[in-house]
């Protein structure tokens, strides 16, 4: 009996149609198939996935037993085929595998044992082929996600090119506003810097001898930002994302002090409404940053050291039962600091998800999140998703299409973000998964693992969330992707070299590709840095004593240019037609547009022949990055050379 012969292949639509997440109410045909006699009975098993906090606990629910029939057998591969069609009624991230009766034995068929693993997630079966198991304790399942019927998404977040600003370091456009050590302290006695040298190194809580870190500051702040959007224009982008900007202690911002009012240091609430109306001038949406999870311990609400009027929930380091705003925190004898705090942070103190907090939050006409849409923002990120109820968040979903249909919502979240992009919570995601696969393959590892890591991720998320995904290389809270490609202080010339090459290709890759390109501040010019704080340096501008790498941003901006210039890339559909362990070959198509991407992560060129008689397409194409750069297509068979760490691009239009 040859149990190997048994076979289902989740991206394979002979054994489940339709591909990928499903909307709520439509049906799905599973099909597994077998050398003929193998199997004597077949059942699909569905469980609900619960994901608890951020990854911190999964398990399954509520299993639901389906029955395969026996409908055919394919003389053309000598497989019998076993079916069944089933339709989900309840939105949600769905497992399911086969319980297989062989002869006398029992299988079971799940996911591959795959791993996509970093610091930061584990992630165990890939989608694709699976594979039998002895038992079905511990084994990878496959996943379903069931979303909202009609969900749609901000039509432009398709569209949308990023800038992420982290705003104390961006430009310091008004030094009349630049914190000053003498006036302005950190918490309770503690003492700010303020630098002098706008290209000094940021402080770590190691330079300081008393261990504290985060209050260093160089002046970034909104009217820097102003007077660099031709600068931003000129780039190629049409969207800002900005870093907390609210009154807080901290150069980050995210120990919220005041919801409503902009950082003195940055600047006024009418001025950052002046920012927004600028931009919006230019074409260019802007997209704030806020955490909804906890505020700052010097905050109004809670005002540890007194220093507000009213009274905060915690004022003077005592517990104020009669402050409106005790019920928001949790308080308890038995903790180390008295005080819930996310992630034991004393200064990030937690709020609790009462009603009253909520209307502050979002209900309210003048809740926070609709004070800032008022502005004129065009959607929320928002922080550690993860650490907020999936119930918060589509009340907080609810109240934001409310106020403004195509504000764009987007989560912070590390790992698989399906159970947020259902429909019901958020639009998109931080990309953190493509950051890793892009990074990792650019640095000399597996196209095929890479291509299997983004194929998940095509599988697993919804279409209109696929394409508006916030598909970012570095952020302010991991190295920048200069850095790790092999460029940091100790490198000599070559290493160097290297990594701006292999940069070039993600970033190429990053602008051919689905989802939305988020480029971080000061990337375009070859700012580089490891852990925070190193990666929220200072923008080296040149009039500010910085020395840019000018051909870098010259190649950046051809590559935006490239992306604003052809839809196909922004929209089109996409398919993998070769990989091999250092090529990889896409066809991306939208109604009589297509083009052929193809990327080399090797450092010597790569060939590949590639049979095109069933693809259907145009004869003539153009390479608009380079135009000796020739498609050689000899009948049906297309020959593509590729240098090394490179990427080409060929463009149709059929009819042309």
């Amino acid at each position: 009996m040859n149990i190997d012969s048994i076979y289902f292949n989740s991206r394979d639509k002979a054994c489940k149609s339709p591909f990928g997440a499903v909307p709520c109410g439509e049906d799905i045909s599973f099909t597994i198939k077998a050398h003929e006699g193998v199997i004597k009975r077949c059942r699909l098993i569905v469980e609900e996935k619960i994901i608890k906090g951020n990854y911190d606990e999964v398990y399954y629910v509520e299993p639901i037993e389906y029955t395969l029939k026996k409908d055919r057998y394919s003389t053309e591969d000598c497989k019998e085929y076993w079916s069944i069609n089933i339709k989900f009624n309840s939105i949600g991230v769905y497992a399911y595998y086969f319980e297989i009766e062989c002869g006398e034995d029992k299988f079971y068929y799940g996911n591959n044992s795959n791993e996509y693993s970093h610091t930061i997630f584990n992630w165990v079966g890939t989608g694709g082929e699976g594979r039998l198991y002895k038992k079905a304790d511990g084994m990878p399942r496959f996943n379903q996600t069931i979303y909202v019927q009609g969900f749609k998404t901000p039509d432009w977040a398709k569209d949308a090119v990023y800038y992420h600003i982290f705003p104390e370091r961006f430009k310091n456009g008004d030094k009349s506003n630049d914190p000053n050590p003498k006036k302005r302290g950190f918490y309770g006695e503690q003492y700010i810097i303020f630098h002098k040298d706008w290209n000094e190194k940021p402080c770590t809580a190691q330079d300081n001898e008393d261990g504290i870190c985060c209050n260093d500051f160089f002046g970034g702040d909104i009217q820097g930002i102003i007077e660099k959007l031709d600068y931003l224009k000129e780039l190629g982008i049409n969207a800002i994302y900005l870093n907390p900007i609210f009154q807080a202690s901290s150069n980050h911002k995210y120990d919220t002090m005041d919801y409503h009012k902009i950082d003195e240091a940055f600047g006024t609430n009418e001025l950052f409404k002046e920012f927004v109306g600028k931009a919006k001038d230019k074409g260019i949406r802007v997209i704030l940053d806020i955490s909804l999870n906890h505020c700052g311990l010097n905050s109004i609400y809670f005002d540890r050291y007194g220093e507000h009027d009213g009274i905060g929930a915690f004022k003077n380091g005592i517990e104020r039962p009669e402050s409106i705003y005790h019920e928001w925190f949790t308080f308890d004898k038995e903790l180390k600091e008295g005080y819930d705090s996310w992630l034991e942070v004393p200064s990030l103190v937690t709020l609790k998800e009462v009603d009253s907090y909520k209307d502050f939050a979002y209900r309210d006409d003048n809740s926070v999140t609709k004070f800032w849409l008022n502005m004129g923002i065009a959607g929320w990120r928002m922080d550690v998703a993860p650490w907020k109820s999936d119930t918060f968040w589509k009340e907080w979903s609810k109240e934001v299409k409310k106020k403004n249909s195509d504000a764009l919502t987007i989560c912070e979240v590390w790992w698989d973000s399906s159970k947020y992009l259902l429909g019901n919570q958020f639009d998109s995601t931080m990309n953190y998964l493509f950051r890793y696969a892009l990074i990792e393959y650019a640095n000399g590892g597996s196209a095929k693992k890479f291509i299997n890591i983004l194929e998940m991720m095509r599988e697993n998320y919804p279409k209109e969330a696929f394409y508006c995904l916030m598909n970012l290389l570095s952020s302010h809270d991991v190295p920048r992707a200069l850095y790790e490609l092999g460029y940091d202080e100790s490198a000599n010339y070559w290493d160097i070299a290297l990594a701006k090459e292999r940069f070039l290709l993600c970033t190429f890759f990053q602008m051919t590709y689905p989802g939305a390109p988020a480029i971080y501040y000061g990337d375009e010019v070859g700012a580089s840095g490891g852990e925070d704080p190193q990666n929220r340096a200072t923008y080296p501008w040149e009039e500010d004593g910085g020395r840019p790498d000018y051909g870098l941003l010259n190649e950046f901006k051809i590559l935006v240019k490239l992306r604003n210039d052809y839809k196909v890339l922004r929209r089109g559909d996409i398919d993998t037609v070769y990989v091999d362990e250092n090529l990889v070959v896409m066809i991306r198509r939208l109604e009589n547009q297509y083009a052929i991407i193809a990327v080399n992560n090797s450092q010597g060129a790569r060939s590949a022949n590639i049979n095109i008689s069933k693809l259907d397409l145009p004869e003539l194409f153009t390479n608009p990055l380079d135009i000796k750069n020739k498609l050689n297509i000899d009948g049906d068979v297309l020959h593509l050379k590729v240098e090394g760490l490179r990427g080409n691009i060929y463009i149709s239009m059929r009819g042309d």
